[in-house]
């Protein structure tokens, strides 16, 4: 039997700031109350918040939920330090 392989397609679904469904997710590097890091289809993925819980996983399917109050959700990119440095840094180099 020949088995397909299908790219999960990453998606995000926030509800009232308090319930997320995440899909295209391949693994959560860490996680507490205050931030979760998870590795998904589009890149790395930080929710910042309070009260954070992970509701369920299953990585067969790609998929997670969250709960808590959500306050921000960010993409991360290898570029993201280097946004970081003072402008006046960057221009001189």
């Amino acid at each position: 039997m020949e088995e397909k392989k299908t790219g999960k397609v990453h998606g995000l679904t926030l509800k009232e700031r308090k319930y997320g469904k995440l899909t295209g997710v391949q693994d959560i590097h860490s996680f507490n109350e205050n931030e979760i890091l998870l590795q998904t289809e589009a890149g790395k993925v930080q929710i910042k918040g309070e009260q954070l819980h992970v509701k369920s996983l299953d990585l067969e399917k790609g998929e997670a939920e969250i709960e808590g109050k959500v306050n921000s959700v960010s993409y991360l990119t290898k570029n993201a330090q280097k946004k970081e440095e003072p402008l006046l840094k960057r221009m001189f180099r």
